[in-house]
């Protein structure tokens, strides 16, 4: 609860918690309504400005682009949990093996995360799209197993310096197996690294899915996607400018937010970042009087 009113007083930290809720909720509302269909097309609605009942106006097939961005929060929700949960399990699978076993199985993880680094994250899926086709799934996994190494590379020096700790050679000498030392009191004690990890992780695999189904590598065309409705009218931006700013707002905000949010996670969970963890400045006063001394 602490953490969480930490949280709350922070502007930036609110600002991303209320926008990622909302983009959480408008995934979840799509499922059941929105305004329209987002896949009917009107050839007699061609191009409307914004107004009622088209709030963003209308593409040049005559689609609602509010109901296509409400439609495509889906696919970046799917693709941010997807990427986030298979970089926890990378990330800290290796992170593990490279900071708690073996020097040689530490120096091999180490070896492995420093190869797997130098490729880009983008350039692994497309070549995995290419070979299997344009896919929500190969985004996640390309997205996951690229973030996972950063993550491992982040965690394992953190589990290192931590597994030397009073409380966890206390732990060992319990009797607590390396599995229950890790999970009750290796892992809280790098949640804040950890949380800004994966906030990265998510926000990039937003940034992802939109490039890729942008350039034709991710989504398919039966999939709403920010990407896509950007790639689509992007070819009209001089004709109607105005349509385009809908998509890119909706993926810079969920960029922005999913930081910030980590961010302040961060903040409000590391101990050593909490306002009430630094002892109060001594007031000066006057000194004490020793018997026998005068002034």
């Amino acid at each position: 609860m602490n953490a969480l009113r930490r949280l709350l007083r922070s502007g930036p930290g609110v600002f991303g918690l209320i926008v990622v809720t909302a983009i959480l909720g408008t995934a979840l509302l799509s499922l059941f309504w929105t305004p329209f269909d987002p896949r009917a097309t009107d050839v007699t609605a061609r191009w409307l400005p914004p107004a009622w009942p088209h709030l963003l106006g209308t593409d040049l097939t005559g689609r609602d682009i509010l109901s296509l961005i409400m439609a495509g929060s889906r696919t970046t929700v799917l693709v941010a949990a997807g990427a986030g949960v298979v970089a926890t399990l990378i990330g800290l699978a290796l992170g593990a093996l490279g900071a708690l076993t073996a020097r040689w199985v530490r120096e091999t993880v180490a070896v492995l995360v420093d190869i797997l680094i130098a490729f880009p994250v983008l350039i692994i899926a497309m070549l995995i799209s290419t070979v299997n086709g344009g896919s929500l799934w190969v985004v996640v996994w390309a997205v996951g197993i690229g973030f996972g190494v950063n993550v491992a590379r982040v965690t394992r020096p953190e589990l290192r310096r931590v597994q030397h700790s009073d409380f966890v050679l206390a732990g060992r000498a319990s009797g607590l197996s390396p599995l229950q030392n890790l999970l009750q009191h290796l892992l809280p004690n790098i949640a804040p690294v950890f949380i800004v990890q994966l906030s990265w992780a998510m926000a990039t695999a937003v940034l992802a899915e939109a490039g890729l189904s942008y350039l034709g590598f991710g989504a398919s065309v039966v999939d709403p996607s920010w990407g896509i409705l950007l790639a689509d009218l992007q070819r009209y931006i001089q004709i109607h400018p105005l349509s385009v700013v809908w998509p890119g707002l909706a993926i810079t905000i969920t960029v922005l937010a999913f930081n910030l949010l980590g961010d302040a996670l961060r903040d409000a969970t590391d101990p050593t970042l909490r306002a009430d963890a630094h002892p109060r400045p001594r007031t000066a006063s006057a000194p004490a009087h020793v018997p026998g001394m005068t002034a």
